[in-house]
């Protein structure tokens, strides 16, 4: 008697599990925290990953003001964005934009790890991000999550 052959799984919509997880980011290095947080944004660290579909878990980023970067990227890294109209391009540092709006720093940094498709902006739809303690959250009650960066013994 032949085997059948095993077939390769394919989630579907009711097959996904979304958790809610709050991060603290105080002190964490931007770049390390964004490419953790893409990463369970997407789904690719549970064993049902799929690329075509969003399996990702919610993930709420509190103390998004007070992230650390490294080097002289508080006076030189620049960004950038564009009202839509001639002229209107407008331009600030990261120091103007971490006093003005702290989220920003995280949200974009993240943006830039997920793709740039319908897929990516329904994955980052599942990021909340502020810049205090304090997240309106408490009913999903998220689940603390330690990244597995760890700072360099000195």
């Amino acid at each position: 008697m032949k085997a059948k052959p095993q077939r390769t799984f394919t989630p579907t919509p009711a097959d996904i599990d979304r958790s809610w997880y709050v991060v603290d980011a105080e002190g964490i290095p931007l770049g390390r925290l964004a490419s953790e947080v893409a990463q369970i944004l997407r789904g690719k660290r549970k064993p049902t990953y799929a690329p075509h579909m969003d399996m990702g878990d919610y993930v709420i980023v509190v103390n998004a003001g007070k992230v650390a970067v490294t080097g002289n990227k508080e006076t030189d890294k620049v960004y950038h964005r564009h009202s839509g109209y001639p002229g209107g391009l407008r331009s600030h540092n990261l120091a103007y934009v971490r006093t003005k709006h702290p989220e920003r720093l995280v949200q974009n940094a993240v943006r830039g790890m997920i793709p740039k498709n319908r897929l990516g902006r329904q994955t980052l739809s599942k990021l909340k991000v502020y810049a205090d303690a304090e997240h309106p959250h408490e009913a999903q009650k998220p689940q603390p999550l330690t990244l597995t960066y760890r700072k360099a013994e000195a």
